[in-house]
């Protein structure tokens, strides 16, 4: 006898995903939630590290708004959030809001079998699924520049690989970025015991101001506060992401790589400044592994220098690409991609092959910045469950969507 069918398979146990669940449960849904909860939040930051968005901007979201962060642990206005309390937290809202409808095993692929997908485990078993969710977060899309390509993984690694930076006491890294992961992972390294200098573009690195709690009328006014920030257009962004979504595609790909560009936290600062050793106005050409890395700079000016460093790690964010959702089976991923690397969305985060839906980081292209960050857990939870409620309650239809 087979697996039974789901409705929903919901593939990632982060943020997103038990904020889809969450809803879907409630909703008469027979959802199931595959994946290690928070398991990225754990493994791929590192030890130390502190949230940059404010406790208000990090609840994950239910319907009735009942396990937000501040029912787990309430924190002091600007008070940063440790990772580690933040991936307890994701672990006790997961058993609250979504209980045994999470399977702690990893998928393998999703792919299409009859009209149906079928979501294959790493066990080899395969559950069949009326409609999924990929929550797939950040990793897919950890982006390296081409300039580091010749350089083997064990001297050049992506800031998300590292959960435990105390291997490299003694030992000379250099961090390429400027923004808040390029400068709190240099911290923790040199707090960590390692030799570290941060390389930059920039010409001077922007740090973030340091909030106050009581502004006056007219500074709320023309610098009113939202999840993503301060501003008049950081407020737009955060509370009206589905308005984004009708916006020109160069419209949005802007505003996703503008709002919020790189800075340090304010509270970083003190701990960075006169620990870690920064060049900045060079742009890195190429890297060589020879007698250590080798890496090829350019200044402003044209000239030319090489420098020595035993370890890179690139703190130089993420690009989304459907092409890199390997999870996806090959005739999926090419279906997903036909309107270019960000999938193009429907209202209800559904993408061109019916029944399939991203959230998280890859619904950015379509829906905006909001998406990068947990603020965005709520939009999405709930306009993915009145889809997944619209579609299996609806008559059968066939595996092509139209907007």
């Amino acid at each position: 006898m087979g697996t039974p069918m789901i409705d929903v398979a919901i593939v990632g146990a982060g943020p997103y995903g038990l904020s889809v669940a969450a809803h879907a449960l409630p909703a008469g849904l027979d959802a199931r939630v595959f994946g290690r909860p928070m398991h990225a939040w754990e493994r791929h930051m590192p030890r130390g590290m502190l949230l940059k968005s404010e406790a208000d901007a990090s609840h994950l979201a239910d319907p009735a708004r009942r396990f937000g962060l501040d029912a787990f642990h309430r924190h002091a206005y600007g008070e940063p959030v440790p990772v580690e309390r933040f991936a307890a937290y994701g672990r006790w809202f997961q058993a609250r809001a979504v209980g045994s409808a999470l399977e702690e095993q990893e998928v393998a692929s999703v792919g299409l079998d009859g009209g149906r997908f079928a979501v294959t485990l790493a066990s080899g078993e395969v559950v069949p699924a009326r409609t999924a969710v990929l929550a797939l977060g950040f990793l897919p899309f950890a982006y390296r520049p081409r300039s580091l390509a010749a350089l083997p993984p064990e001297v050049c690694t992506h800031s998300s690989d590292h959960a435990d930076l105390s291997a490299f006491a003694g030992r000379e890294v250099t961090v390429v970025g400027a923004g808040q992961s390029a400068l709190e992972t240099a911290t923790l390294l040199a707090e960590a015991g390692a030799s570290v200098r941060v390389l930059a573009r920039t010409d001077a690195l922007a740090w973030n101001d340091v909030p106050a709690r009581r502004r006056s009328t007219l500074a709320r006014l023309r610098e009113p506060r939202s999840a993503l920030g301060s501003g008049w257009p950081s407020v737009a962004w955060s509370r009206l992401p589905g308005a984004v979504r009708h916006l020109p595609a160069a419209a949005r790909g802007h505003i996703v790589r503008t709002t919020l560009g790189p800075a340090g936290s304010w509270w970083l600062r003190e701990r960075f400044d006169g620990a870690v050793t920064v060049t900045l106005g060079t742009r890195l050409m190429a890297g060589e592994h020879r007698d250590g890395v080798r890496l090829q700079l350019r200044d402003a000016t044209g000239a030319r220098t090489t420098m020595v460093t035993e370890h890179v790690i690139a703190a130089t964010g993420y690009r989304v690409d459907v092409g890199r959702i390997g999870v996806l089976s090959e005739d999926l991923r090419r279906a997903v991609a036909s309107s270019g690397p960000g999938p193009r969305l429907s209202r209800t985060f559904e993408t061109s092959v019916a029944g399939l839906h991203l959230v998280g980081l890859a619904a950015a292209p379509t829906f905006g910045p909001a998406m990068r960050f947990v603020c965005g857990c709520d939009f999405a939870a709930r306009r993915v469950t009145s889809g997944l409620v619209g579609r299996l309650r609806a008559p059968s239809r066939t595996t092509t969507r139209h907007n």
